[in-house]
Parts: structure tokens; C-alpha cells; sequence
């Protein structure tokens, strides 16, 4: 032990632990369970399982990081949660590893912010910079672009993909895929337009903007089928990586998944 590890810390034997961990008093790390340099875990945190946490993580108390999924169907598989670099995962916060019904992965990105009270579920796939407020909940196999940003108390189905830089308010549940740069909001979510905010603190242009804007309205004005829209925006607007960037999303929708539509069109 050093003075880095508290003295009432559990390290079980064959975890490994990287150069300048801190891990708090009453602290648990499983035996299978790799903490990257500077990974710090606070007091009273417990990981465990197939479980890698990258460089420069801090992990707030009362969090349950890798433990089984709450899944029936998981058998006790040795699948990964694996989580990047320089996140901020606070208190009561619970991840899980995947299972062998997808590709046996939890993946969390870097840099993001998971506050009180989230859940992410086995087999989900989360992006870089993804904030995810108080009780923000995905369920298993869910997809979230980078910079998405999930308001307090929503809930995503499971299977559903939200595409990056999309905004969903708080309290929303969320059955449908979302595009990138979506606003979604309301007790049975719907696509409230595009969160051009997002887009300008990207740093994309007013020009870019206001294109994206446009295409969005094309997207969903409700004339011809959704297929003959997407195309005459993807021909209309293929300078604009914003907006192919939708139409790839939609693009890339499995057969029969719905993407979320504004009320007017749902």
C-alpha cells in the first residue's frame, strides 16, 4: 500500500493498478480490473469485473462500476466495461458490462460527465464528451454520438441511438432514434427542431447553421416519403457535414427503427 491508497481500501490480488492512483477509504477493486495512471476513485467505490478505467477518470462515492448487468439473460460471460480517459463519474452512478447477445462490450468514451444517479446499461456505446445529467438512464445496447447531452431524469429504450451533439431535455422518454444536433423533448419525446446552440459553440458557422436549419425542414415537412426527403437533402446539401451527417445517421437506421419525428409529423 502507499499513501496514495487508503489503508482501508480492498485491492483484490491481480488487479492492476497504474502510477498515481488514488483510491479512497472502503473501496472495492476487483480482481480483474485494470485502473490507468492517474485514475482517481473516492471513497466507498466499488468496481468490479472486466473493467478498465482510463487515465485521469475520477470516480465519486457510492458508485457500482462493472458489476453484472441486469440482465436475465446474462450467464456470467467474462465481457468488458471499458471507460476512457478524464471522465467525472459521480456518486451512485452505475455502469455495467455488455453481454454475448451484442459484441460483449460496454464502451464509455472520454471526457464525459455522468452526475448523480446515472445508468448505463450493458452493451451501450457512448461517445466522446457525452454530458448525462442527474438520473439520466440508458438502457442495454444503446449508442450515443459524441457531445450528446441527456437532460436530468430521461430515459432511452433500449436499441436506440442518439446521434452527436443531440440535446434531450429532462424528463424525456426516448423511444426512437434521435438525429445528430436533435432537440428532443416531452414526456413521450419528439424532435422540437435542432439544437443550433450546440452547433454554434461547435464553432460551426451561421451559414452552416442556417443550411442545417433548412435541410432540417425539408427532413421533415411531411411531402413524399421520408426515403425521397433524406435523398433530395443529401443531393442538395452534400457540402454540409452537418447535415450529411444526418442523412448518414438516418441512413444507417436499422430496417423498421424508426427515427424521432417532430409532432406535427409523428
Amino acid at each position: 500500500m502507499t499513501d496514495l491508497i487508503h489503508k482501508t481500501a480492498i485491492i483484490e490480488e491481480g488487479a492492476e493498478i497504474g502510477a498515481n492512483v488514488k483510491i479512497g477509504a472502503y473501496s472495492v477493486v476487483g480482481p480483474n480490473v485494470k485502473l490507468h495512471d492517474n485514475v482517481e476513485l473516492k471513497s466507498h467505490v466499488a468496481v468490479d469485473g472486466y473493467t478498465t478505467v482510463g487515465e485521469g477518470t475520477v470516480i465519486f462515492p457510492f458508485a457500482s462500476i462493472g458489476h453484472i448487468p441486469q440482465d436475465l439473460k446474462f450467464h456470467g460471460e467474462k465481457s468488458e466495461l471499458i471507460i476512457g480517459k478524464n471522465n467525472k463519474i459521480r456518486e451512485h452512478v452505475t455502469m455495467n458490462p455488455g453481454t454475448a447477445d451484442d459484441n460483449m462490450k460496454t464502451i464509455v468514451g472520454d471526457g464525459g460527465l455522468f452526475m448523480m444517479g446515472v445508468h448505463i446499461a450493458h452493451d451501450c456505446v457512448v461517445g466522446n464528451g457525452v454530458i448525462m445529467a442527474n438520473n439520466a438512464t440508458l438502457a442495454g445496447h444503446v449508442h450515443v454520438g459524441d457531445g450528446a447531452i441527456l437532460g436530468g431524469l430521461s430515459a432511452v429504450l433500449q436499441f436506440v441511438r442518439i446521434g452527436q451533439g443531440a440535446m434531450i431535455g429532462g424528463m424525456s422518454a426516448v423511444d426512437r432514434d434521435v438525429i445528430p444536433f436533435g432537440l428532443v423533448k416531452g414526456e413521450r419525446a419528439y424532435l422540437a427542431g435542432l439544437n443550433y446552440v450546440g452547433l454554434e459553440r461547435k464553432g460551426y458557422s451561421k451559414d452552416e447553421v442556417k443550411s442545417a436549419l433548412k435541410a432540417f425542414k425539408i427532413l421533415f415537412n411531411n411531402d413524399g416519403t421520408f426515403s425521397a426527403r433524406t435523398d433530395e437533402v443529401a443531393t442538395d446539401f452534400q457540402d454540409n457535414k452537418t447535415v450529411m451527417s444526418m442523412v448518414e445517421f438516418i441512413r444507417a437506421a436499422k430496417e423498421g427503427k424508426p427515427i424521432l419525428q417532430p409532432k406535427a409529423a409523428a
